[in-house]
Formats: C-alpha cells, sequence, structure tokens
C-alpha cells in the first residue's frame, strides 16, 4: 500500500509530466497553420481548450499562455507577447469556469469556459494586432479567421474532453483538480 505521502509525489509529477506535454502539444500547433484562403487557421486552440478543461488555472497559462509565446518565439516572434496574454488569460478563464463554477454541470461550465475564452482571444488578438501592425484595417481583415479559430479551438476542446471522454480518463487517475 502506498504512503499518503508517495501518492501525492506521483500524482503531482504526473501533472508536471501532463502540463509539459500539452505546453509542447501547443508550441507544435502553433508553428504550423492550415492554409486558409487569404491567410491560415491555427489549430493550438483545440490544446489550449482541452488543456484548460482538464488542468488547474496555473497549470493552464503555462500552457495556454507559456506555450504560445514560445511558440511564436521560435517561428514568428513579432505576437509573441500578444499569445502570452491572450492565450494566457483564455486558458486561466476556462479553467476558472471548469473547475470553479457550475459544479453539478462541469459540461455546461466547460462550455461556458470556452465560449467566454473564445471571445478573448478575439478580443485580444484582433486589439494586438492593431497596436502591432499599427493599422485596424489588419486587425479587422484577419478577424474572421480568428472567429474561426476560436470557434474551432472551443468546439474541438469540449469534443475531446467530453465525447471522447478525456475528462473522465482524467478523473480515474486522480489528476482532476
Amino acid at each position: 500500500m502506498q504512503s499518503a505521502n508517495t501518492s501525492n509525489i506521483k500524482s503531482t509529477t504526473y501533472r508536471i509530466c501532463i502540463t509539459a506535454v500539452f505546453l509542447a502539444l501547443n508550441i507544435a500547433m502553433s508553428s504550423f497553420g492550415v492554409p486558409v484562403p487569404g491567410g491560415h487557421l491555427y489549430l493550438n486552440d483545440i490544446v489550449i481548450c482541452t488543456a484548460a478543461i482538464l488542468l488547474d488555472p496555473v497549470a493552464a497559462f503555462a500552457v495556454g499562455g507559456l506555450g504560445a509565446f514560445l511558440g511564436d518565439l521560435l517561428f514568428y516572434p513579432l505576437p509573441m507577447f500578444v499569445s502570452l496574454v491572450t492565450h494566457g488569460l483564455q486558458a486561466v478563464v476556462i479553467s476558472l469556469f471548469s473547475h470553479y463554477t457550475l459544479k453539478k454541470h462541469p459540461v455546461l461550465a466547460s462550455g461556458i469556459g470556452v465560449s467566454v475564452g473564445a471571445v478573448i482571444m478575439i478580443v485580444g488578438y484582433s486589439l494586438g494586432r492593431a497596436f502591432i501592425y499599427s493599422t485596424p484595417e489588419y486587425a479587422i481583415l484577419k478577424l474572421p479567421y480568428q472567429i474561426l479559430q476560436a470557434v474551432v479551438g472551443a468546439v474541438a476542446g469540449m469534443l475531446i474532453c467530453w465525447k471522447f471522454r478525456l475528462a473522465e480518463l482524467f478523473n480515474k487517475k486522480g489528476l482532476k483538480t
């Protein structure tokens, strides 16, 4: 039989490793985009939403904010601070909703969280692009792609966690906060 201390160490180790895997996935998914007419669709929001539903707010920030920051730093550094703040805030809000509101209705809580997170991402990137590129027109031009990215990330994250039962598996392992 394991002692309580050994069990806590094992659980902490799992959480750190899972956070690191999600962070690496975010970096990988932010390094390339799916070409769409007039731009690219980045799929890292799927990783951010999935991780934020499953992880606590601090780990969610690490995956969302730091992962997007590092992905941009490596491949396209101009918006890296916009990514840090926007995706970090997005992940924290999703995690807070998923873990601390509507405890008897976790799917609904996560749905509200990813919806609010999508708005944060869309507004954050639109304002960030307008500031970085000094032109609101560029931000407006990219708005449809931001909306598409946010919706794809939110829907896919919800499906992965709830329809494909990743959240259930996460709970069985005792990793949910």
